[in-house]
This record gives C-alpha cells, sequence and structure tokens, in this order.
C-alpha cells in the first residue's frame, strides 16, 4: 500500500476543501514573503545611497522631501539656494565636505544633475567605458540611463525642463555624451551627471570666474578656510542643494539649527528623516504581516476542518483498510501526510505569488523612479517561512490523525 498515492487521491477526491486550503494558505505566505522581499530590497536601496551623509541643505519646505529628491531622486525639489550660502558652508571647519548639486531638467525621465566629481567619488561609481563629465555639455550616464534610452559615448541629444520629460526641449544647448558607469547598485546608475557650469549654461547663466571658483573650492576638501570673499559676486549663481559631511559629531549638534535659524536655506537629517519615513511604513507593514498570519490560521484551522470532516466520512473505509492488515500508524501518518503536501502546496504557490506581486511591483518602480527592485532570489527568512507551514499542516493534521486510534474496526464494519 502506498500512502503517499493514496493521500494524493484523497486530497483529489476533496477537490474544493483542498484548493480552498492550499489557497488560503498561498495568500497568507505569500504576502509575508513579498513583504520580506520588499523590506530587504527597500532597505539595501535606502541605506547604501544614505552612507556617508549626513546632512541635506536646500530650500525651505518639507524635510522629507529635500532628503528623497537629494539622496533618492524620487521626489521634487524644493527650490533653489545661492551657491554664496553654500559656500560659505563649505568653509566652516566641522564641515569635511560639501558636494553641491543642480537640478530641474531631464532626458526620457531620467534626471540631469549638475555636480562635482566628488559626487562621484562619494558613491564609489567607475567608469565603464570613456571619460568623466567636464565643463562644455559634456555628461556621463548612469549604466541603467545608458541601457534603456541606448546613448553611447559621443551621443548628443537634448534635454527637457522638468523631471518627467514632457517638459521644453534645451535645443540651443545640447549635451554630448563623454563616458558610461558601470552599473554599482547606487542612485548614480539611473542619473545623467553633469557639471554645475553646464546647468548654468543651458538656462542662459554664465559661468562666471568667481562661480568657478566658488566650485573648485567646493571640490577640494582640503582647501583652506581662509580667502577672499566672492560672495557679492555669485548672488545670481543657485544650486538646487548640497550634500554634507561633517568632521565630527560637534557638526551634527550645531550646524544645522544654525543654517535653520540664520539663513535662507534649510537643513534635514537623513538619519532622522528616513527613520520617521520607516516608522511610517513600518506600522503599514506591520498590519499587513498580523493579517497575514491570520489568514495563515485560518487556513489551518480550514485543513483541520478538512480532514476531521473527511475522516468521519471515510471511517468506513478506514476500518476496512484495517481488517486487511494496514496498521493503525500507517494510516496515521497518511492522514498526517495529507496535511503536510497542502503546507508544501500553499508555500510553492505563495513563494510564486509573491515573486509575481515584486515582479509587477518592480515594473512599477522602474518606471515611476527607475529603482530596480527585482531580485527574486529565495531569503532566509522565507525557509523559516516553510518550516512554519508545515507546522501549521502538522498540527492541522494531527488531531484529525489521532482518530484512527479510536476507530472500531467491528462496530463500524457492521454499523455499514
Amino acid at each position: 500500500m502506498n500512502i503517499f498515492k493514496i493521500s494524493i487521491a484523497n486530497l483529489k477526491d476533496k477537490k474544493l476543501n483542498s484548493f480552498l486550503s492550499a489557497m488560503l494558505l498561498t495568500l497568507g505566505i505569500g504576502m509575508i514573503s513579498m513583504l520580506l522581499l520588499l523590506d530587504k530590497q527597500l532597505d539595501a536601496q535606502f541605506k547604501r545611497n544614505i552612507k556617508g551623509i549626513d546632512m541635506v541643505v536646500g530650500a525651505k519646505g518639507s524635510p522629507l522631501q529635500l532628503i528623497l529628491s537629494g539622496i533618492y531622486q524620487i521626489d521634487a525639489p524644493t527650490g533653489n539656494v545661492p551657491l554664496s550660502e553654500v559656500t560659505r558652508l563649505s568653509k566652516n571647519p566641522m564641515v569635511k565636505s560639501v558636494i553641491p548639486m543642480s537640478m530641474g531638467d531631464s532626458y526620457n525621465g531620467f534626471r540631469i544633475v549638475g555636480t562635482t566629481h566628488q559626487y562621484v567619488a562619494h558613491f564609489e561609481a567607475v567608469l565603464e567605458t570613456g571619460e568623466v563629465f567636464s565643463a562644455g555639455q559634456t555628461v556621463t550616464l548612469g549604466a541603467k540611463v545608458a541601457r534603456e534610452t541606448g546613448l553611447k559615448v559621443g551621443d548628443t541629444f537634448e534635454s527637457s525642463h522638468g523631471l518627467d520629460g514632457a517638459g521644453e526641449a534645451h535645443g540651443s544647448h545640447p549635451y554630448k555624451v563623454a563616458g558610461i558607469y558601470a552599473a554599482n547598485g547606487s542612485v548614480v546608475d539611473q542619473l545623467i551627471l553633469t557639471s554645475l557650469e553646464s546647468i548654468w549654461q543651458v538656462h542662459d547663466h554664465e559661468a562666471t570666474a568667481p562661480g568657478l571658483q566658488a566650485m573648485k573650492e567646493l571640490e577640494d576638501e582640503t582647501a583652506p578656510h581662509e580667502g577672499h570673499d566672492h560672495d557679492d559676486h555669485q548672488d545670481e549663481k543657485e544650486v538646487t542643494m548640497a550634500l554634507v559631511k561633517f568632521r565630527n559629531p560637534m557638526g551634527l549638534m550645531m550646524i544645522p539649527r544654525q543654517i535653520n535659524e540664520n539663513t535662507t536655506m534649510q537643513a534635514a537629517l537623513p538619519s532622522i528623516e528616513i527613520n520617521r519615513l520607516f516608522s511610517l511604513m513600518g506600522m503599514g507593514i506591520d498590519t499587513l504581516k498580523a493579517l497575514a498570519l491570520l489568514i495563515i490560521v485560518i487556513a489551518g484551522l480550514s485543513v483541520f476542518i478538512s480532514l476531521f470532516n473527511a475522516l468521519k466520512e471515510r471511517k468506513y473505509e478506514m476500518a476496512l483498510m484495517l481488517s486487511m492488515g494496514a496498521t493503525r500508524g500507517r494510516l496515521f501518518i497518511m492522514l498526517l501526510l495529507e496535511g503536510l503536501l497542502l503546507a508544501i502546496t500553499g508555500f510553492a504557490a505563495g513563494l510564486l505569488m509573491s515573486r509575481l506581486g515584486l515582479w509587477f511591483f518592480a515594473k512599477s518602480a522602474a518606471r515611476d523612479y527607475h529603482y530596480d527592485l527585482a531580485q527574486y532570489r529565495v531569503l532566509t527568512e522565507e525557509w523559516y517561512l516553510l518550516i512554519g507551514a508545515l507546522a501549521v499542516g502538522f498540527l492541522a493534521a494531527l488531531v484529525p490523525s489521532l482518530g484512527i486510534y479510536r476507530i472500531n474496526i467491528s462496530r463500524t464494519l457492521a454499523e455499514e
């Protein structure tokens, strides 16, 4: 007697009950699996891009918006700030580095960011081909930009005003592709990087000598903090924001308040804002996980009811099998096997469902934000889900299976 084949035949005989039990397990496991995948990948993306950035300064507005637009490139900037104030900040003894950024244009939905070579070094971007951008309307493309737009070294293109690619084209100032970065999993992959003066030229601002001098001071982390004050000549120069790193914790304690109270800029601390964002997201994720666990418990009850009713309906069949030489232990294992088979089916279907859900989510994230979240490997935590699913199937089948030992063979056969 092949108890495995008999267990499968019994499940097929109760198609509706088996389907309902497996579907509930699939929904619960699928929801938890997808939340685990998203949580892992979003956490990795956020930590990768925020590393080494202590503060972001920009126009006054929402601090979270400033962080999302300046570090992650997934929101609109709050406005522009004078380059003179950013330059003055870079001369503070407690500031180690300041990376200015100018945004506002795009190409085919990919953002064009004017910055310095410090930005490239910070995100550890390495050239795959060509060279790094320089003055004179040259750009270096992120790996994803090059892959999706088809641009190659030497190609030219026209930028569009705005971040959605639907604005007016700057036809009189085309950019030339100087190089392409290798993919490294950072925000650089989805950006078109150029120099600050290129951004100014596109928007009809001549890059004057004082402006260029200020850029050189920002790029040189070891530049002396003394020198001529060019602020009077730089009032017309603006940048969108700047990424700041401090020399010591004292800067983190003192400078943000000084900026918010004494300048036209706003200081936002990534560690605070992102923790606040994740705490808000965490409430929703915890709620969904609790709902998924409730569904799994209901699935366990469904398996229990299904097998309990099946045992009552098949009591005569079980008594007949016992009279023909089957042992109660083998029949006990057979019923347990039915519960475990439902659990394994629900787990496998749940993993498949989570991957399909992640695929749709990743397509949306890639279209709207250019982030790649399509990592489908099985996580360590998901093997714990398998153990949990097997435990649910085992416990749900245990009580009905114990009923095998209460069957009175002669009485059951006589009643039939």
